[in-house]
């Protein structure tokens, strides 16, 4: 098995079919049913962060922040054939070592306990499990 390298995309990376592959290998219809959509989330993110073993794409971490205060960790994914092997936690260090000094670290995620127990083991805890009390709201139209 080659070797994983998780980095820092240049601006041009990764390229839309390789995107959209990854995209479509995890089941994000909701991107992969607007190519264009996916193509202009990429290159109007803060921050991404990709892997790569032998050159093909197999995990990618998105950031939308204002770079001080607050980071929304928007996408996590990797592929299912590489899911369970710690790329999803390099993915996540590497991005958020862009955010010294943020505080905010906010994600949405699916209800699944794969998820929660992934996130909670990162240092993440449940906007209703926080101390003090905090309350979260989302809106999709």
């Amino acid at each position: 098995m080659s070797e994983l390298r998780v980095a820092v995309c240049a601006a041009e990376e990764p390229d839309r079919a390789e995107a959209l592959a990854l995209y479509a290998a995890v089941g994000w219809t909701a991107y992969t049913d607007s190519p264009e959509v996916l193509v202009r989330a990429l290159a109007g993110s803060h921050r991404v962060v990709a892997a790569r073993r032998g050159g093909r794409l197999v995990g990618l971490a998105r950031s939308v922040s204002d770079g001080a205060t607050v980071v929304h960790l928007q996408d996590v994914l990797v592929h299912p054939d590489e899911q369970r092997r710690g790329v999803g936690r390099l993915l996540l260090a590497e991005l958020l070592a862009g955010y010294p000094g943020v505080r905010q670290r906010v994600l949405i995620t699916d209800d699944e306990d794969r998820q929660r127990a992934f996130y909670e083991d990162l240092g993440f805890t449940e906007v209703h499990d926080h101390t003090p009390p905090l309350r979260s709201f989302v809106r999709f139209d």
